[in-house]
């Protein structure tokens, strides 16, 4: 280490010779500025009178006359006195390195302001909290009575001797040492913040030095040190004394409250909205602040829909749709009785028990007629709707519920029963078509079963014809009905516009039709038959010569 600080004398520390100016009121709430008008210091709480919110809420903090060395009372001054944003006894590149460290813990400001700006705004918050002016000075408590007075001095005194001081801050070179706040090695030429109070070889990161309490960094490294840790002043003396709640002073008084896991000055505990004294008496919490039986119920009680008298905090508080009601006062709007723990419906902002709703404006069943009773499941469809036993299937009776069901005119189907009685069947098999079904003579059939009468083939999509009403191929039409060629002896069918010429009983395919001498066609000319041929006249000229 450059250099050891040498002990700070035991007179160092003074009582306050100054007085610290308040900026106080007309400034804007942080947490709420859009509902407080600016900020207006309550009597003895450490809050706003307009909103209730913590004054530090509002960026009410001190002016300070220099830096913290001026806050504390210090005497004597070191080389390179504190400035508000840089630590003394540092060289220009050496506060810039002090500043680069605190990187990671660099605060963000009012607005998201980052830098410079934002750290300024951070000091003068931290001012505020980690050295509160009522824990510096008696000349600043306003609670602690004349008895106590000499015991408040005594313990600031103590501190002053024993606890609090200023780190110092300096580049150390050297062999790696282990900071006293993460245990994690300091290297040479990086920079380092030694705490006297706790030892001479109590050395640490700058962002290790921090209060052991609220983990803040420690402001201008202004610290107190109890059991070799590090704490700010006000978490300093917190570990020693209580603090009340309500006025943010130290307590010296032995007799105090203890509430809602705080302690308070026995005078403090009071209604935060009339602040009468609730100690000994009933209270209620709301927004972790207590208030008394009158002010909560006359600020936040509700008021009943039925009497327009306040529910207070002994009734009980029925409550519908943001209506409240006292238990007594919540009645039918028409036969007046009681509906607690009963069924009831509201219509046009009133509440009628199951039987008159029904009577004045329950809709009715589709199904049976009857009406549906306050809190009974309905099932609705387009403009009908039904009890839930009563949405049945028109034809098997059973529950539809969430199966899919068929609508036909007013009648409700199942699936299965609406195929049954609507659905497509097949003329041969009898079985319903889903898909891909053929018409014939306006009769529907399954692809697969329409067929030939004799060979059972598929005819859908072929050529085919009738007999007596049923379909036949080509081929077996030809050969069951068919006349036959009396050349080729082969079926004349007229599929395919076949044409064939007949004689007496004799039929040919026209290409059958030909001389049986000269294989000539006869068709369109004269022919002469022999037995059972015919042959045209030149070849019957040429037989009889």
């Amino acid at each position: 280490m450059n250099g050891t600080p040498a002990r700070r004398p035991k007179s160092a520390f003074s009582e306050m010779g100054v007085r610290i100016k308040e900026v106080s009121e007309g400034r804007p709430c942080d947490n709420c500025p859009e509902l407080c008008p600016g900020f207006i210091p309550h009597a003895w709480r450490k809050t706003c009178k307009s909103c209730g919110c913590d004054r530090l809420k509002h960026s009410v903090y001190h002016e300070e006359l220099g830096s913290v060395r001026d806050r504390l009372g210090l005497r004597e001054s070191r080389v390179n006195h504190h400035s508000y944003d840089s630590p003394p006894g540092l060289t220009a590149k050496q506060t810039e390195l002090f500043w680069s460290s605190l990187a990671e813990r660099a605060p963000t400001g009012v607005g998201g302001a980052t830098g410079a700006a934002a750290w300024r705004a951070w000091r003068t918050r931290a001012l505020a909290s980690q050295l509160p002016k009522q824990d510096l000075s008696l000349a600043h408590c306003r609670h602690i009575d004349e008895g106590h007075r000499k015991q408040y001095e005594d313990f600031v005194a103590a501190r002053n001797e024993i606890a609090l001081d200023i780190g110092v801050a300096s580049q150390y070179h050297g062999a790696s040492i282990e900071c006293m706040g993460c245990n994690k090695p300091i290297r040479s030429g990086s920079i380092t913040v030694q705490a006297p109070r706790i030892g001479e070889d109590a050395y640490f990161h700058p962002t290790c030095f921090s209060c052991a309490e609220c983990d803040e960094l420690l402001v201008e490294l202004a610290y107190c040190a109890l059991d070799g840790r590090l704490y700010c002043v006000r978490h300093y003396a917190e570990r020693l004394k209580p603090r009340c709640h309500a006025c943010d002073e130290l307590i010296f008084s032995g007799e105090y409250t203890k509430a809602m896991n705080k302690d308070w000055h026995s005078g403090h505990f009071c209604c935060w909205q009339c602040d009468e004294s609730l100690t000994g008496q009933r209270y209620v919490l709301r927004d972790e602040h207590p208030y008394c039986i009158k002010c909560y119920e006359s600020v936040f009680a509700n008021g009943c829909e039925e009497c327009n008298k306040i529910i207070g905090i002994d009734s009980k508080d029925l409550s519908y749709k943001d209506k409240h009601w006292h238990e007594a006062c919540f009645l039918c709007a028409k036969c007046r009785v009681s509906l607690v723990d009963k069924q009831f419906g509201s219509k046009l902002d009133k509440i009628y028990c199951g039987n008159c709703y029904d009577a004045q404006f329950a809709s009715r069943c589709d199904g049976c007629g009857e009406v549906f009773r306050a809190g009974t499941k309905k099932m609705e469809y387009k403009t009908r709707q039904w009890h839930e036993k009563c949405f049945c299937c028109v034809v098997c009776k059973n529950p539809i519920g969430t199966r899919s069901f068929i609508p036909r005119e007013q009648e409700i189907y199942c699936a299965g029963c609406y195929e049954d009685k609507f659905a497509t069947r097949c003329v041969k098999c009898n079985k319903i078509i889903t898909q891909g079904g053929v018409t014939y003579k306006n009769e529907p059939w399954h692809r697969e079963c329409f067929t030939c009468t004799n060979c059972n083939t598929s005819l859908a999509g072929q050529r085919f014809t009738s007999r007596d009403e049923k379909p036949y191929c080509a081929d077996c039409f030809g050969e069951l009905f068919a006349k036959r060629c009396t050349s080729c002896t082969k079926p004349i069918t007229g599929i395919g516009g076949t044409r064939f010429i007949s004689f007496e009983d004799r039929h040919w395919h026209n290409d059958c039709f030909i001389c049986a001498q000269c294989k000539t066609s006869l068709v369109g000319k004269g022919f002469i038959t022999d037995g059972q041929d015919i042959i045209c006249p030149e070849c019957a000229k040429q037989k009889l010569m």
